[in-house]
Order: C-alpha cells, then structure tokens, then sequence
C-alpha cells in the first residue's frame, strides 16, 4: 500500500513527489518516457538556469533527484482506476493500491481525424464506459482504440452488450500480454475509418474503402489513458480539457489531486512545477488527517 500514487513523470508530477517523499509518504510514480518536454531543444524561460537547457536534461535531473530522496518509479502505462476503501491503480502489467492519486500526465494529444467525430459527442459517440455504458443496454457499439486502453474500455462494456466491436481505425493492434487472451471476446475492425453519420444520433460508421456499418454508440479510447480521461470515470468534475481544482489542487472527489497542464490553461513549466508543489503538501497534509 502506498500513501500517493503520481501518475505522470512531467514536472508536475515529479515536484508534488519532493514534498511527499521528504513528508515520508511512500510514493510511487508511474508514467511512460513521453513528456513533451522531451521534444523541447531548448529552454530559456525557467528560473535559476544561467544556461540553456534541454528537456530532456530537466526531466532527467529531475528524475535523479526525486530518486534520491526515495520516490518509486514505474515505467508503465496507467489504464485505469478504481474506487474502493482506497484507491487501485491498474497499469498494463500489475495494480496498486493508495490512499491518494495525483493525476500530472499533462493534456491528452490525440489527434482523431474522423468526421462528424465531435458533431456526435454525447450523441452516440462517448469518452466513458463506466458513465454510458447503461444506455447500450444489448445494443451494438464500438471502442475506437489499438491499446491496452481500447481492451479495458471494451471489457467494461460487456456488462451491458455483447455486441462490441474494436475498430483501430487503420492501426495496428498494440496489445500487452495481461490483455491478449481478452481479444477473442470481441470483433476486431483494422479499417481506416472516414466519418460517421446519423439524424439527430449516431447510426453508421463509414470505412476508407466506401463499405459501412450500422452502429448504435463509439466509445472513444485512443492510444493511452489521460488524466481527463481517468477523471471521467471517477466522476471528477472538467471543464472541456482541463481537471476543475480548488486551490489546493483538489478536485471534488476525495482524495484525488491534479496538477500541471491537465488542471492548468497557462501550460508552462513553472505552473506545472508551482502547482506539483502546493499537491505535494496538500497530500502531505491530506494523508496525515486520515
């Protein structure tokens, strides 16, 4: 059992970890090596560097450092999470469990060009199982993903309908080992998808190759998990893209932290290292009043 659960290996994540860990909470962070800060070549704007520096020279100093003071870092990809007595972090190859999350992965950057996509939004098309999946009740639907994410969302959703369907839209099926055995239960789709059509709701799915299916609902989950997209299923209030926090980077269900770009409209390096911080020692503060 861990006190904190990061999940994010950004700035925001690793900042809120320095307070934690030197509050001798047991911290785990997971995330995967896919910061955009990785692709940033050069650094002029954050404090206390005469030089320039990299990204990648940040993160991996930032890493060492929150390594020496104690922190657990797992390379791994965070599928979903659970509420119970406390909180179950389940990634593609195990679970955790804690008493408080921290949600810093950073905004999602998935690019779906897909027409008539958001012109369906909450009109057949859906970003969460766990909240739609009661209104496909023995209907035929879709999850719109090639990840360990797409598999979860699909097993999700044979509580209600056994008629499911995985379209990679083009994609090549990326699957660990804890999900492989799962593919059998569902139809399997690699066409490139061009639009989506209906009246008032969604009813069809059209192919690149002119062919199309009737279809009831889309469940959207693209390449990995977000923080929007956990705090979907938590039922944590967002605002579009961004996590809604009060001042101490709470959110509403208890708990449950968000800090950095998915909780930040002002994405830079310093906001997501300030507001890591102030999550840092609310959770500190947090854990201690249990």
């Amino acid at each position: 059992m861990y006190d904190v659960i990061i999940i994010g290996k950004g700035p925001a994540g690793m900042s809120a970890a320095l307070y934690t860990v030197r509050s001798n909470l047991r911290t785990l962070i997971i995330g995967k090596n896919n910061s955009n800060l990785l692709k940033a070549d050069k650094i002029d704007n954050y404090f206390g560097f005469a030089q320039t520096i990299s990204g990648k020279e940040l993160l991996h100093n930032g890493e060492m450092q929150v390594k020496r003071l104690g922190a657990e870092l797992l390379e791994d990809e965070v599928i979903t999470i659970e509420k119970e007595d406390f909180f179950k972090v389940m990634t593609s190859t195990g679970s955790y469990s804690c008493k408080a999350i921290l949600l810093a992965t950073g905004q999602p950057h998935k690019v779906i060009r897909i027409e008539n996509l958001v012109k369906f939004e909450g009109k057949g098309v859906s970003y969460c199982s766990t909240c739609d999946g009661f209104f496909y009740n023995n209907l035929k639907v879709g999850v719109l993903g090639n990840k360990d994410f797409a598999i979860h969302e699909a097993k999700e959703l044979t509580t209600f309908t056994k008629d499911i369907t995985i379209y990679t839209n083009g994609k090549q099926l990326e699957i660990s080992d804890r999900y492989i055995d799962e593919l059998n239960r569902f139809h399997v789709d690699t066409r490139k998808i061009s639009k989506l059509e209906g009246s008032d709701f969604l009813q069809e799915i059209h192919f690149a190759d002119g062919a199309s299916d009737n279809i009831d609902g889309l469940f959207v989950a693209y390449e990995s998990a977000s923080s929007i997209d956990f705090a979907r299923k938590l039922g944590i209030v967002t605002d579009r893209n961004t996590i809604v926090v009060d001042g101490n980077q709470q959110t509403n269900l208890e708990g449950v932290f968000a800090a950095g770009d998915c909780s930040s409209k002002f994405r830079q390096i310093s906001v997501a290292v300030g507001q890591g911080a102030v999550a840092g020692k609310a959770i500190s503060d947090y854990i201690k009043g249990l």
